[in-house]
């Protein structure tokens, strides 16, 4: 587990050239217009980057390293950009967490399309209203018996490709009565009528990449795009039932078995983010120059980078062992996929602000990509379960109490 085979040592090397040669240099431009990146995501397409194939090879890597190394090299380059690339993935795991093998065969594949018509995909559970609280959701699915139809009505917050995707995964309330264990999932074919972008929004960091409200008004879909079936949700709706009257298994939540399944990928991310800004710290410390020496033989600014790589490295540890536990099938008893990304979502946050200090008032400015990195780095402690949600996650895994 700890040193890579060959076919992972060449595929992290050449999404390095990747992230290196294209996205490097398109970072600040696309940061600083906040639009889509098209160009670079097609030239993703083209080297088979932004594919299907190549995330299905990386996530049935055996070893769990495939996605988090893939993360890590393209978040090296440029968060904004590596998350307009990936973003998509988040809506093709919310298939594959929870659809049919023949679901998941008939729309993963156009979540992607082809180098010469690519086309994005969005994942929307996130409400005004209902963030962390995922049981205050109040987009509801109705189901039309006599048309085999589901009638989704609500509003959609904080959706990454939100309004300009293909495919959109929209996480509902089918039965409110029973909060978060209500809820189910279901695709929205493109060109359904009903669904459109609300509000884009203009964000702090990560700006390359496109999020938006979605708003559904009388939604219609067929009955075959609940994700997993309705025989599947009424039989998970009736144990649901039967553990509120005090009996019955735990029932998992649809947006939930989303978010465990991709925690790890998100702390792959900080890795990255935060292992550039190290880098472009050490590398300048080094070469600046103060009082007649460069500034790395201060103590004050070397160790602030000691204490950065280390927990750089501790981060990747965290992230590597809970990929691999779920790629082997162990239980995560400790929370260990919240670990993983609390850990290195604080070090992003942390090691950014740490590059900043150390070029001064140069990291204060857009010459340098250090500011770039630190404001992209604000987003690794919010989304996907903020370090909050995911200090509770860990606290209730480990007491089973109902900590709040």
């Amino acid at each position: 587990m700890f040193e890579l085979n060959e076919e992972q040592t060449q595929i992290r090397d050449w999404l390095h050239g990747f992230a290196a040669e294209v996205m490097r240099p398109a970072a600040a431009e696309w940061d600083e217009r906040e639009e889509t990146p098209w160009p670079v995501i097609q030239e993703a397409a083209k080297a088979g980057i932004y594919s299907l194939d190549f995330y299905a090879q990386q996530f049935f890597d055996p070893t769990g390293l495939g996605i988090p190394l893939a993360m890590e090299e393209l978040f090296w380059g440029d968060a904004g950009i590596a998350l307009s690339i990936v973003g998509t993935g988040l809506a093709a795991v919310g298939v594959l967490a929870n659809g049919t093998e023949e679901q998941i065969g008939t729309w993963v594949p156009q979540m992607y399309g082809d180098p010469g018509a690519v086309k994005l995909a969005a994942f929307c559970s996130s409400e005004p209203d209902a963030g962390s609280d995922v049981a205050a959701m109040r987009t509801r699915a109705v189901y039309d018996a006599v048309r085999d139809e589901w009638v989704l009505n609500g509003t959609k917050t904080w959706a990454t490709n939100g309004g300009i995707a293909h495919v959109h995964v929209v996480v509902a309330a089918v039965d409110p009565a029973l909060g978060s264990k209500g809820h189910a999932s279901f695709i929205v074919p493109p060109g359904t009528p009903g669904l459109a972008q609300g509000q884009k929004f203009r964000k702090h960091g990560i700006r390359a990449s496109h999020t938006a409200e979605v708003v559904l008004t009388d939604v219609r879909v067929p009955g075959h795009c609940l994700l997993g079936g309705k025989e599947r949700l009424d039989e998970r709706l009736a144990r649901a039932r039967e553990r509120e009257r005090g009996g019955g298994e735990r029932v998992r939540n649809a947006a939930m078995a989303t978010f465990e399944a991709s925690r790890p990928a998100v702390g792959a991310m900080a890795v990255g983010t935060a292992r550039a800004a190290y880098e472009v710290a050490l590398e300048y410390a080094g070469t600046r120059t103060q009082f007649g020496r460069p500034i790395i033989d201060n103590q004050g600014v070397a160790f602030p980078l000691a204490d950065a790589r280390t927990r750089i490295d501790a981060a990747r540890l965290l992230v590597w062992r809970a990929s691999w536990m779920a790629a082997t099938g162990k239980p995560f008893t400790a929370a260990e996929g919240s670990m993983s990304k609390l850990y290195a979502s604080e070090v992003a946050r942390d090691v950014t602000a740490m590059a900043i200090q150390v070029l001064g008032g140069n990291g204060f400015t857009r010459e340098y990509p250090v500011e770039r990195m630190h404001r992209d780095a604000a987003i690794y402690t919010i989304f996907e379960g903020t370090s909050e949600i995911q200090r509770l996650v860990i606290a209730r895994t480990l007491t089973g109490l109902p900590i709040r």
